[in-house]
């Protein structure tokens, strides 16, 4: 699914990240079901939704900012795994990325957001996994003022 956000978008960058499993459930810009998942697009940031587990990343004012490498935790009756990298990018190497990304919006389980002021400014989400006893999302968030790609790969198993 690719949807288009009627909302102005405002750049920011990889370390204005928070990373949480605490935060409330808020109204999506976007968002999709995946079987059980549902992935919800926060405009530059996102919630994934299943069975209790809230994870979010995204820029929330007063959290401090934290997007850890990995993390490894017992949440809710799973074993919840997160991995997120950032990658520095020329523009055309982001912008060539970001196309990539947006093809994403055809498969089954997927929703990419995009800003109609800046082309390259997109937020992608895809189910991975789905399955009795794992469940798997991978995201992406680019970041064009800043020369950031954003992704992360959660995996949550019984």
């Amino acid at each position: 699914m690719l949807a288009t956000l009627d909302v102005p978008y405002v750049d920011t960058r990889a370390a204005d990240l928070v990373w949480t499993l605490d935060h409330p459930v808020v109204p999506a810009l976007a968002l999709t079901a995946a079987g059980p998942l549902e992935l919800r697009v926060l405009g530059a940031s996102h919630q994934v939704v299943l069975d209790g587990v809230v994870e979010t990343v995204a820029c929330l004012p007063g959290e401090p900012a934290r997007l850890p490498g990995a993390v490894r935790r017992e949440v809710g009756g799973w074993t919840y795994r997160f991995r997120a990298s950032v990658e520095e990018l020329p523009a055309t190497v982001l912008r060539a990325r970001v196309g990539e990304l947006r093809r994403l919006a055809a498969v089954p389980g997927a929703v990419v957001a995009a800003f109609p002021s800046d082309p390259d400014a997109v937020t992608a989400l895809r189910a991975d996994r789905l399955d009795a006893g794992a469940v798997g999302w991978s995201t992406w968030h680019a970041y064009p003022g800043a020369g950031q790609l954003v992704t992360t790969r959660t995996e949550l198993t019984r």
